[in-house]
């Protein structure tokens, strides 16, 4: 497993599409994109900005009973890309065994922000899917500002439509 930080979240030009870019902690600094929904987004960037919202949001709800039933996460894995679509695991302890739970990267990823839980990706996953960005020469780079998240997103939400969620 490699461990990955969470570089930024982004919306992907023209298709509006928010993207979630994890990064390589170490080594070549290889960048995962993982194409993610609008809603998953706004509960990440959320997470990042420390936004508290007036009753608890999903991910803030699976906290919150992780903890009420003595729960911990251990960490997170983006495990595989099947049928062009990603998978997960959260890893939690409690009362002493360990369990895993599938979940969608980035319910996972907004979990993890939300308890500063530590993000993995299996190597082989890294290997094929993973790429170095425009810019990305191993240095650590500055995430982007909260506002400019905040921007591209709502640029992104006043811009769906409800045809947009057809099949």
């Amino acid at each position: 497993m490699v461990e990955m930080h969470l570089s930024a979240v982004r919306v992907e030009l023209p298709s509006n599409t928010p993207i979630l870019l994890l990064q390589e902690a170490e080594g070549a600094h290889r960048t995962l994109p993982i194409y993610i929904g609008p809603a998953e987004a706004q509960a990440i960037a959320f997470a990042q900005q420390g936004v508290d919202t007036p009753r608890p949001m999903t991910h803030d709800l699976m906290r919150d009973l992780l903890e009420e039933l003595g729960a911990r996460l251990e960490c997170i894995v983006i495990t595989e890309l099947r049928d062009r679509t990603f998978y997960a695991e959260i890893r939690l302890i409690a009362s002493g065994q360990r369990h895993v739970v599938s979940a969608r990267p980035s319910d996972a990823v907004a979990l993890a922000v939300r308890v500063s839980g530590t993000i993995y990706a299996e190597e082989d996953l890294l290997d094929a899917e993973g790429v170095i960005l425009p810019g990305d020469d191993g240095d650590e780079t500055e995430p982007p500002e909260a506002e400019e998240l905040v921007s591209e997103f709502r640029e992104f939400i006043e811009g769906i439509r409800p045809e947009d969620f057809e099949s």
